[in-house]
């Protein structure tokens, strides 16, 4: 079997799933070119890293599809100097982006074994300003409020009342809300003690379990 260039890879999925679908910031551009998404995959699936669509990485988790992780990653409008909360880590490849892209990165993952690993693949990559947490991420992470963005990489029947609470002024949240089936992608953005709501586009993703999510099955 030939060996994969996954830079030429990467460069064929930024060009022709991201850029080619409307995304047109330079710095988000960079960052999916830049991260190494076949890092973020289980070695059997690495040959699919760059494909247009989501992967499992076990444990019924999923790595977005380039261009929805793109997509949200626009949305949040990051200029290098925010701090940034992220509930499910899973992989760490979109914690990876957000930390290419913004200052400070928190990130929260409910599986242990899987927090493990993201938090050691991201150290041994460099991303020394994305810390990552295990716990509930449907309680945020009051410690290091208030967030100029976060972004929650599962679906929920509401957004969690703590993340609202923990946006800081300005700031913006991304979120998949809806049922188990399928969900609409929203936005909402803080202006004072108001928050403006977006609806975006349907989308599906896995469940957010926790306090202020679904229950375990």
């Amino acid at each position: 079997m030939a060996l994969i260039d996954y830079q030429v890879a990467r460069k064929r999925m930024v060009d022709g799933q991201i850029a080619n679908r409307g995304i047109t910031s330079p710095r988000v551009l960079r960052a999916f070119l830049d991260v190494p998404r076949q890092d973020f995959v289980p070695e059997n699936q690495r040959v699919h890293a760059h494909q247009d669509n989501p992967l499992p990485i076990g444990l019924g988790q999923t790595i977005s599809q380039p261009y929805i992780a793109a997509y949200m990653t626009d949305l949040l409008q990051l200029s290098g100097t925010e701090r940034v909360l992220e509930i499910g880590t899973g992989s760490g490849y979109q914690a990876a982006i957000l930390g290419f892209l913004a200052a400070e990165v928190h990130t929260i993952e409910r599986h242990p074994s899987l927090a493990e690993k993201a938090d050691r693949l991201l150290h041994n990559l460099g991303y020394e300003n994305v810390r990552v947490h295990q716990g509930d991420g449907t309680r945020g992470l009051a410690k290091f409020a208030p967030y100029q963005a976060i972004l929650v990489t599962a679906a929920a029947p509401e957004v969690p009342t703590p993340l609202l609470g923990q946006l800081g002024e300005g700031g913006r949240l991304v979120m998949p809300v809806g049922n188990r089936s399928g969900q609409m992608l929203l936005l909402y953005r803080r202006v004072g003690d108001e928050f403006h709501r977006e609806d975006l586009a349907p989308v599906a993703f896995v469940p957010l379990i926790g306090e202020h999510g679904w229950t375990e099955e």
